[in-house]
């Protein structure tokens, strides 16, 4: 099926958000029509409120304002978190493409895990075309606070403790990657290569181990010396927690310290062939990140 990108009209959800406002450039840049959905307009860059088709102020959670935001779009493409997937669903018969999280595979599920599960679920129920992308940890955004937070720990704490050493594996994707994959669903959408619900992981093209990403940052961030040290998870939960009193100090959680202990490295031969992307690499995209 042929057609026109300037004949798209793409209602983007959170798109005043890291990932939305990325992904409404590269739309844009694509000459896609872009209806940019916010719960505040005024939170919207201003090159996007100029740009975009429409801008549309919408809470999730109303089913009426909802479904207002939505009308006229061909696709609609969420970026807010998986488990609105469902309102979603109710107010629009059109194809979705949306963010889920490799989150879903926790052994230490969560609320937001949970609230993937909840809506690939939605979507392979409902049974229209559509794509949920489950990225792994996202890097590179402007104000992401995955890299940049641990980096600004790293500034501070000389000693690095982490459970087994940092042995388990992490595959984190650039931002830019993240929105090329989204950017790359939607011909696939609009070509009618998709015919049902589809799930995908996309991540970087190499896994590493927690210790040495760890110490990549520190390299790329240009930290202190760091020493990183073996403990058992459980010490450095109550380390987690005493350094959650003093003022400036990033906070951890229990979940997220649980979550060192479990490999999240994934194959991305099917993100490749299915999207067409290959991800940029974990030197290259830490140098982008720390020299801008």
């Amino acid at each position: 099926m042929q057609f026109s990108a300037s004949e798209v009209t793409i209602a983007v959800i959170g798109a005043s958000g890291r990932s939305g406002s990325a992904l409404c450039h590269s739309l844009l840049a694509e000459g896609y029509k872009v209806i940019a959905i916010v719960r505040n307009r005024n939170n919207l860059a201003p090159e996007l409120s100029r740009n975009c088709s429409a801008v549309r102020e919408a809470d999730l959670t109303d089913h009426d304002r909802l479904s207002a935001a939505l009308k006229d779009a061909d696709i609609v493409v969420n970026t807010a978190h998986a488990w609105y997937i469902p309102a979603i669903l109710a107010v629009t018969s059109v194809p979705v493409v949306a963010l889920g999280s490799t989150r879903k595979f926790t052994r230490w599920p969560d609320a937001h895990g949970n609230g993937v599960l909840a809506g690939e679920r939605a979507l392979r129920e409902d049974g229209r075309p559509s794509l949920l992308l489950h990225p792994t940890m996202i890097y590179g955004a402007q104000g992401e606070n995955n890299v940049q937070r641990l980096a600004a720990l790293l500034k501070k704490l000389p000693i690095v403790p982490l459970p087994d050493g940092g042995r388990f594996l992490v595959q984190p994707i650039e931002q830019r990657d993240v929105t090329r994959s989204v950017v790359a669903a939607i011909p696939l959408i609009l070509s009618g290569a998709v015919k049902g619900p589809e799930t995908l992981v996309i991540a970087g093209p190499d896994a590493v181990t927690y210790r040495k990403f760890v110490s990549m940052i520190a390299q790329f961030s240009e930290s202190r010396k760091i020493r990183i040290i073996s403990v058992p998870d459980w010490g450095i939960r109550m380390a987690a927690y005493i350094l959650r009193k003093l003022p400036g100090v990033p906070r951890i959680e229990d979940a997220e310290i649980r979550r060192l202990t479990e490999n999240k490295n994934f194959d991305i031969a099917p993100m490749k062939e299915r999207l067409g992307v290959t991800p940029i690499s974990l030197p290259e995209g830490l140098s982008r990140v720390f020299r801008n």
